[in-house]
């Protein structure tokens, strides 16, 4: 079973905040092959330029790999945009390319707290 990781779930297994993922989400964690879409990877570093996150994408990332098997997905990126046509939901390109990313992935699981993307995402979990 393949579980993809929003971007704030990554920030929140970097800080050690397990506690804050619902215990749906920590058992999918525990039962899945983690995937991290390079889109939500570009959105760790959009934050860290912004000053909202502390630390660099390949520093956050890099910790989470470690102490998760999380890597980062390989599906070629017109297979990704090709199902991010169909996401009219939102204008946030982040959000709309991670959301494709695991449709295009057999309808993987998006483990997020996000309600907007699980209003529109039937494969999220939170």
């Amino acid at each position: 079973m393949i579980a993809y990781l929003d971007t704030h779930i990554v920030l929140w297994l970097a800080a050690g905040k397990v506690n804050r993922l619902s215990s749906k989400a920590r058992s999918l964690l525990g039962r899945s092959e983690l995937l991290f879409s390079a889109m939500a990877y570009l959105e760790l570093e959009y934050l860290h330029e912004l000053g909202r996150t502390r630390f660099a994408a390949p520093d956050l990332f890099k910790k989470v790999e470690y102490e998760t098997n999380l890597r980062l997905c390989d599906l070629p990126f017109p297979t990704i945009a090709a199902a991010a046509i169909d996401e009219k939901w939102t204008r946030d390109p982040f959000d709309r390319l991670i959301v494709a990313n695991a449709k295009a992935n057999g309808f993987a699981w998006l483990i997020s707290a996000d309600e907007e993307i699980a209003r529109h995402y039937p494969r999220t979990v939170w």
